[in-house]
């Protein structure tokens, strides 16, 4: 019986101690955090990479010591607190502490995967953090250019405008100047959202959209002309070749025999005026058709009325049949005569028209006047005698 009572009261001790044992160890379970905003990280052969750690508690003012559970083969590991070197910290319930884990990699470090876990003991509560870091290798610096049109075709009066990409291509930022080596008679502006540069910065695995604009400051001939431009940043570059193709253009000049821009008509009659056209453009100038403005009641015919082409250096001659209006008075006027190709742009030249009166009215006015005279003079001889 004795025996009985005895094991009794020592099972009953056991499930007394048994029964208090979690409690005691959820007691001290949530006194102690940590934690980092980025437990996992991406870095390069040789680069030391630092871990921002956060400690709280919720329920007293403690110091927290700090080591790593898992460290891989040939890494260090730093805590830094103040500026120093420090293997625990003072954690408070208001404020907690602030931690920076400084992970050094050995110089033979070989790209991969890499765990850490970082423990933090403190007064009842133990508590841990995994990290994790991959190593990969770093890009070289490398710039690429690029367009989906490399070649672009207009006028001599044409901008020509060429959209391309530079890509940086590398992990490191870099600042690019940019270079025009221009064809003769071009000027080329590099653009970027509507304004002009000679450099920019262009940011890792970024893309630049960039507008590369040629224009010609004169008469050119037609042909093909090659421009290469260059982006170079530090030691890296890269370039691209462009072709600009100029197809001729036609340039009339509207003139008279010698450069004379006069000639004479008469009030109601068809006077010829003769015109010349000339062609000082880059290509023919093909269906070049003729108008005039006249003044009031004036009318300008031409013969031919178009010209089928007038080719490069050349010039034609046409005639203009001036009628002022019958009742114009003797003066000068200006009558404005235009060709218009059938590409390219129209011209135009004024010419002084001096009206004169008709010799035949002249004649029949001194006729009048003499009848007149003698009338006068008869009448005078017969009335006189009397």
């Amino acid at each position: 019986m004795r025996r009985f009572i005895i094991a009794a009261l020592i099972l009953s001790l056991v499930f007394i101690v048994g029964a208090q044992a979690p409690a005691l160890a959820q007691e001290g379970g949530n006194d102690l955090s940590i934690y980092t905003r980025y437990p996992s990280q991406v870095t390069e052969p040789g680069k030391p990479v630092n871990f921002p750690l956060t400690l709280k508690t919720d329920t007293r003012d403690q110091i927290v010591t700090l080591d790593m559970k898992e460290l891989p083969d040939g890494w260090k590991a730093t805590f830094r607190g103040g500026g120093r070197i420090v293997k625990s910290a003072y954690v408070t319930v208001d404020e907690g502490a602030s931690v920076d884990l400084k992970l050094e990699p050995p110089a033979d470090v070989q790209a991969g995967d890499y765990h850490f876990v970082v423990r933090a003991k403190g007064a009842n509560t133990t508590t841990t953090i995994p990290l994790s870091l991959t190593v990969e290798e770093k890009l070289p610096p490398r710039l690429t250019f690029t367009t989906d049109l490399p070649t672009l075709k207009g006028s001599p009066t044409s901008t020509f405008r060429f959209s391309t990409k530079l890509k940086n291509e590398g992990d490191e930022d870099l600042d690019v100047n940019l270079i025009a080596d221009a064809p003769p008679g071009f000027t080329v502006n590099f653009k970027l959202a509507g304004r002009d540069i000679t450099s920019l910065p262009v940011e890792a695995n970024s893309i630049k959209n960039i507008n590369v604009e040629a224009k010609a400051y004169g008469v050119i001939p037609a042909g093909t002309y090659p421009l290469s431009v260059l982006a170079q940043g530090g030691d890296v570059q890269t370039s691209l070749d462009l072709t600009i193709e100029v197809a001729g253009q036609p340039e009339l000049k509207v003139s008279g025999p010698d450069g004379r821009l006069s000639g004479e008509a008469y009030a109601g009659k068809e006077s010829p005026i003769k015109v010349v056209l000339i062609n000082n453009g880059t290509a023919a100038a093909h269906s070049v058709e003729l108008s005039a403005s006249t003044p009031s009641g004036w009318k300008v015919e031409f013969d031919p009325k178009t010209i089928e082409e007038i080719p490069v250096g050349e010039q034609v001659e046409v005639t203009a049949n001036v009628r002022p209006g019958d009742k114009a008075i003797a003066g000068d006027y200006i009558v404005t005569v235009r060709a218009k190709p059938a590409e390219g742009a129209s011209k135009s030249a004024d010419f002084r028209i001096t009206v004169r009166t008709s010799t035949l009215w002249g004649v029949v006015g001194i006729i009048l006047i003499a009848v007149a005279v003698a009338v006068v003079a008869l009448a005078v001889i017969r009335f006189g005698r009397r």
